[in-house]
């Protein structure tokens, strides 16, 4: 799943190449794709667009040239989604069926991008909106992690009033924006806590390690993806975990063997050594929460 560092990538990869230019035209080729109607989706052909942004894992294009005024093209990739840049575009219409094809976007120039998305569980999402906030999936989104006021303090407040496992309060978008099931991974890793850990049983000490883990990882991973083309991201993605998607391999810091923790639709993984104190947690319905 694309999140926060790789969505930021892509905003600073499409303000390079789709700031300034005109949408032609707009192809959605799923049918799950569209989730508004009003205005239609023809309403941001013949615009311009004038800034990308990003809300937590959400892209934002923003299209002046409408009659009705500033409109927002917004797009989640979902679990398995992508954005696809296409210089040329291909020639002819898309053609609607069962591969991976979701929308895709002409420009006046002859360029492009689609969006796609593998498997047949289909979560990638465009709205086209005049206000982002009209999207309740923006609306709700909690703080930006990344942010310049977002301080060890402000993270303390957060989750002053939380009663759960860090992992899940880490990767809720309505408490922090933009982590996912990754990156939750790889900061609770850095922080050498566990995923189990309730949130009530932080330490001050544990909760500036927290966020120190939090920035640093997330900055990181920003970092390494600045400049790179939109089709290498996912591979930098997955060169710059040291637990996450690496179940059986050595720990990078301490040489332990990465565990997993499997649930119905995901997993996670960790380093016993670094995070648990050398115990190996079971499935989260039978475990022992770690204090």
């Amino acid at each position: 799943m694309p999140e926060l560092p790789e969505v930021e990538a892509l905003r600073d990869f499409l303000d390079t190449h789709l700031v300034g230019k005109e949408i032609v035209r707009v192809l959605p080729v799923a049918i799950s794709v569209l989730k508004t109607y009003d205005p239609p989706l023809s309403a941001a052909e013949g615009t311009e667009v004038t800034a990308v942004g990003r809300h937590g894992k959400f892209l934002d294009l923003t299209l002046t040239g409408d009659p009705g005024g500033e409109l927002h093209l917004l797009v989640h990739l979902a679990r398995a989604g992508w954005l696809r840049w296409q210089d040329p575009l291909p020639s002819g219409p898309p053609r609607p069926g069962k591969g991976p094809l979701a929308l895709r976007t002409a420009l006046a120039g002859g360029d492009g991008f689609d969006l796609t998305e593998a498997g047949t569980t289909k979560r990638l999402a465009v709205h086209l909106v005049r206000d982002p906030r009209e999207v309740p999936g923006v609306a709700r989104l909690g703080p930006d992690p990344l942010a310049e006021d977002f301080g060890p303090e402000e993270f303390a407040a957060l989750l002053a009033g939380e009663r759960r496992q860090i992992k899940g309060a880490l990767r809720d978008q309505s408490l922090i924006a933009g982590i996912g099931n990754a990156y939750s991974d790889e900061i609770l890793h850095a922080a050498r806590t566990s995923p189990f850990k309730p949130t009530q049983n932080l330490t001050p000490e544990e909760t500036t390690a927290l966020w120190t883990a939090l920035r640093t990882t997330l900055g990181e991973a920003v970092e390494r993806s600045r400049g790179l083309a939109a089709g290498k991201l996912k591979a930098e993605k997955k060169s710059g975990l040291r637990v996450h998607g690496r179940t059986g391999q050595p720990c990078p810091v301490c040489g332990d063997t990465v565990r997993e923790v499997s649930f119905s639709d995901s997993s996670l993984q960790y380093c016993p050594t670094c995070q648990t104190g050398g115990k190996i947690l079971a499935d989260r319905r039978l475990s022992k929460l770690l204090k």
